[in-house]
């Protein structure tokens, strides 16, 4: 097996280990110190500020399996590039962003990874992109410490790993995942965003698809998977989109809700985790008795004489 090296900082490396560690293909996240002035430092040494190190993760990869695209597209998941020595709560130089190479023909990807990310930002990016000049392990105590101590610090939001699945023995990118929060930002109306990412609730008869009754497939806002169909839309008198039953059994999922003093389950998307609504057993009993009551501004609806063009082909016996 041969084995590739790419060095990542992330801020603490307690959580951007265990963050690539999850990743298939990769054989190893190291944390250490990397491209300071001092040799063998320690922990302690590297918190004073003074040795210019920065705290890194070592991933030694198979490049057959994972590709140095994805895993630096998932690095500027977990970071927020535009910070300058500053992650989560951690301040100061050894918590600045980096990636450090080993191999020069890894640079051209990696800028173009970066320019990706820089297009979608509106401030400076502060992330270095340097050669590796060195790295040292750090103590023993630091690695796999997530693992260790399952409650200890992470600034780390693991949930960007659900945008990966292994397609033919290599990891892919789903088809559809959840954008960044500034491209969500850039992407939606102002009431899409607060349904969709803050949990807010539209007025009653006021959205674009409350009583549309034309054939098509509701998809998530955010991300385009499949939600909901318009063969099990119904007239609910709510207000609100109602179907009987998502589109597909994993397209959604629930969660106890007890905000404004009621006790709801709540209808979130699978993969973009986006604000939808809410189910209730009142719905019609010969189609299961569920009542999904779903904002409008959370979807968006294809019709289905445009499925094919748009890439949803598959569903249109559904809609028959």
């Amino acid at each position: 097996m041969r084995l590739k090296e790419i060095y990542y900082a992330g801020g603490c490396f307690w959580g951007v280990a265990e963050y690539f560690s999850r990743i298939p293909g990769v054989m190893e996240a190291e944390a250490g110190y990397a491209n300071g002035e001092t040799e063998n430092p320690g922990y302690e040494d590297v918190c004073r500020g003074d040795t210019g190190h920065a705290e890194t993760v070592r991933v030694r990869y198979d490049p057959e399996v994972v590709s140095l695209e994805i895993l630096t597209d998932r690095f500027f998941q977990i970071i927020d590039p535009t910070s300058r020595n500053r992650q989560g709560n951690d301040v100061g130089t050894q918590y600045r962003t980096g990636i450090y190479y080993v191999d020069p023909l890894d640079r051209p990807v990696l800028k173009q990874g970066m320019d990706r990310v820089r297009a979608v930002q509106s401030r400076p990016l502060a992330t270095e992109l340097q050669p590796l000049h060195s790295f040292y392990p750090a103590e023993e105590y630091h690695q796999a410490y997530l693992q260790k101590h399952p409650g200890g610090y992470c600034h780390i939001d693991f949930s960007s790993l659900r945008d990966l699945e292994v397609r033919d023995g290599r990891v892919a990118l789903r088809a559809y995942r959840k954008p960044s929060d500034v491209e969500l930002r850039k992407r939606l109306k102002p009431e899409q965003y607060e349904v969709t990412q803050c949990a807010a609730t539209e007025r009653p008869f006021t959205g674009a698809y409350w009583d549309l009754q034309e054939p098509g497939l509701y998809v998530d806002v955010a991300t385009g998977e499949p939600l909901f169909s318009s063969a099990d839309k119904y007239d609910a008198g709510c207000g609100w989109p109602s179907f009987t039953r998502p589109v597909n059994g994993d397209a959604v999922r629930e969660r106890l809700d007890v905000s404004h003093g009621m006790r709801r389950t709540e209808v979130k998307s699978r993969i973009g985790d986006s604000h939808l609504g809410h189910v209730f057993s009142d719905g019609p009993r010969e189609s299961g008795g569920l009542r999904y009551c779903i904002n409008s501004a959370a979807l968006r609806f294809i019709p289905y004489d445009r499925l094919e063009e748009e890439g949803y082909g598959a569903y249109k016996k559904r809609l028959k």
